[in-house]
């Protein structure tokens, strides 16, 4: 065989980054971080902010009584998003809600207003996420719930607003 037959390997590149956009993921079950099993949500958030151009590195996974700590230290990168998943039921270690809240310059409500409705769709469960979205500084934050299905609900909610949002937070009048 000579270096011509050799075969093409093709390497996977992730999407260059659009504008510099950076994103974290953050993951909150104390049972992931303890190795009880592995979370799903999380790459399905980063693979879905990789494929819009957001440079985002692999999901950070915490337990539940960490989660304040690590959403302010996630927000001193001044990423242009912070994705959770998890810690929005009403279980007594669930605080992701009360841990963004007290983050948050702002609220924007019609985001888990709207995964909400549309989970609903799918299970009546879905009315008994607290999670929050709002803005930190100019950090779109949005809590999505820790099942796969909740997390695709609410990635499809911010799919067609996250740009105009990026843009409106930026000062850009074109979006």
């Amino acid at each position: 065989m000579t270096d011509g037959d050799a075969p093409t390997r093709v390497q996977r590149q992730a999407p260059k980054p659009v504008d510099g956009r950076t994103a974290v993921v953050v993951v909150v079950s104390t049972r992931a971080a303890a190795g009880v099993y592995t979370d799903e949500t999380g790459p399905i958030i980063r693979d879905w902010l990789n494929a819009r151009g957001f440079s985002v590195a692999d999901p950070i996974v915490m337990p539940d009584a960490a989660v304040a700590e690590s959403l302010a230290a996630a927000l001193r990168e001044e990423p242009d998003v912070l994705l959770t998943t998890g810690g929005t039921g009403l279980s007594p270690d669930d605080r992701t809600p009360e841990a963004t809240a007290a983050l948050l310059d702002r609220e924007i409500p019609g985001l888990m207003e709207e995964l909400r409705r549309r989970g609903l769709d799918a299970t009546p469960m879905a009315l008994l996420t607290r999670g929050v979205a709002g803005v930190a500084g100019r950090t779109v934050v949005m809590n999505l719930p820790g099942s796969r299905g909740g997390v695709r609900d609410g990635l499809a909610v911010l799919d067609p607003i996250l740009d105009h949002l990026l843009g409106q937070l930026s000062g850009r009048r074109d979006h």
